[in-house]
């Protein structure tokens, strides 16, 4: 039975709940319903064309409807649709395993397969955990970790409990374990009150501290390496996530990097920890391992870490951890067909021309009475709001100023997400020049358009 798009839009109020979405706002709005896509845009029921802003979330890769991976996916689909890594292998799996052990930081030489970021961080923590409990010479103490002020590593319990973004954790707070929290390394809202003239990475110093006096009980430190995502995009000075790496190894303590948002070409090398030749003891990964088709997720691991997990069936050291779904041929081999495509000759100098061409496009924000800020690492952008330049003043929650851009931008052709006050540009990757141009562009006209007098 086809379905009115009256039809459609009345089912999706009445039983669809929507992730990240006020419903009581929703349900007063028309909301779009995206029927297909091609390349960097997504087309509504309407036939309206939308630049894809945010990568459909921060995932998609290569564009939608690309020929390569819509292959992989039907030639697999002729093979095997699904079967379980419990105690069974699939070749698409055991090839994605080794490749991703090939281009890793040095020394991830295990890959455990699961299906989202959250997921990829839960297994990050529990191997950490388990690790120093049952390793040759045992650690139980071991046993916390230390996070970064407005970390976000996902929303189950685990992954909120080692996030740090106010207004999504606070409500669970009596669910979570108790962490060490350091602060982020903000340069433009220097936790500290430092200005970029006067510091001298002082929030490093603070996590140095932490673990001086409580590394006898932290079994890990985990962050976002480079940019931390749902804080806003907070880009981490130069060198600061070596010295975390240092840290890490000074004193005896796991590294974890998050790059579920951050892996796979975001910031212009394969993964963030690249960029500072850092390789942590736990590397995850998600939203872009498959270009955006499929859920999967990956937690990278040591020799020395997986070691410690092999023993008899009495001593009880598996890993006692797994979906369902976790290395899913469909997923699998559209992975490993999208690292492919990252093999092409010209793709990381294209990327880094597109970065250029990102920055250049932005400068003509920078002056704008109304953004204290614009951050950008390759393809991530973050773009402050503020009410006033002068005295650095913040929008009130209320006014809902990014939303308001957004809503305006999307009247435009352009679909992007804001977080709280600050306007998120994540496109796909394989987004020409000519749509970063206008991306910007339309970004731009939107934000005059809301700030002006006669929308104040």
């Amino acid at each position: 039975m086809n379905a009115s798009r009256k039809q459609l839009l009345q089912w999706d109020r009445d039983h669809l709940w929507h992730p990240f979405t006020q419903m009581s706002t929703y349900a007063s709005e028309e909301p779009l319903i995206i029927t297909h896509a091609h390349g960097c845009y997504l087309v509504d029921d309407q036939g309206n064309e939308y630049l894809d802003g945010t990568s459909s979330l921060w995932c998609n890769i290569h564009g939608h409807r690309h020929q390569a991976l819509d292959q992989a996916l039907c030639d697999q689909l002729d093979q095997v649709a699904h079967s379980t890594l419990l105690g069974l292998s699939h070749e698409p799996a055991i090839r994605l395993a080794r490749k991703l052990t090939e281009i890793a930081p040095e020394g991830l030489s295990h890959v455990f397969f699961s299906d989202s970021g959250a997921t990829a961080v839960e297994v990050a923590l529990k191997m950490a955990f388990q690790y120093w409990q049952q390793r040759s010479d045992p650690r139980p103490d071991k046993t916390k970790f230390v996070t970064l002020n407005g970390a976000y590593h996902g929303d189950t319990i685990g992954a909120v409990s080692v996030g740090g973004v106010d207004r999504f954790h606070n409500m669970f707070s009596p669910l979570l374990f108790d962490v060490h929290q350091a602060p982020q390394p903000h340069c433009y809202r220097c936790p500290l009150g430092l200005t970029r003239e006067h510091c001298k990475m002082d929030c490093f110093l603070e996590l140095d501290r932490i673990l001086e006096q409580h590394h006898d009980e932290i079994a890990a430190i985990i962050l976002e390496p480079i940019v931390q995502g749902a804080s806003g995009m907070i880009v981490a000075p130069d060198g600061y996530l070596s010295q975390v790496r240092s840290l890490a190894t000074q004193y005896d303590t796991l590294l974890i990097a998050d790059e579920v948002a951050v892996g796979f070409g975001r910031t212009g090398t394969m993964f963030a920890c690249q960029h500072e030749n850092v390789s942590p003891d736990l590397l995850c990964l998600g939203k872009g391992i498959t270009a955006g088709y499929l859920p999967l997720a990956a937690t990278l691991a040591t020799d020395e870490l997986f070691s410690a997990f092999l023993g008899t069936p009495s001593e009880s050291k598996t890993f006692y951890h797994g979906h369902t779904y976790s290395g899913n041929p469909l997923a699998t081999a559209v992975a490993l067909e999208n690292l492919k495509l990252f093999e092409q000759k010209t793709f990381f100098s294209d990327l880094k021309e597109k970065a250029a061409v990102l920055k250049t496009s932005l400068k003509p924000l920078k002056s704008h009475p109304h953004i204290g800020d614009i951050r950008q690492k390759g393809l991530i952008v973050g773009i402050e709001l503020i009410h006033c330049v002068e005295t650095n003043q913040a929008y009130c929650v209320s006014e809902q100023m990014g939303v308001k851009v957004c809503q305006q931008a999307r009247e435009h052709g352009l679909l992007i997400r804001p977080l709280g006050d600050v306007l998120v540009l994540m496109p796909p990757l394989s987004m020409e020049n000519e749509q970063i141009q206008h991306m910007c562009q339309i970004v731009h006209r939107s934000i005059d358009s809301i700030t002006s007098p006669t929308n104040a």
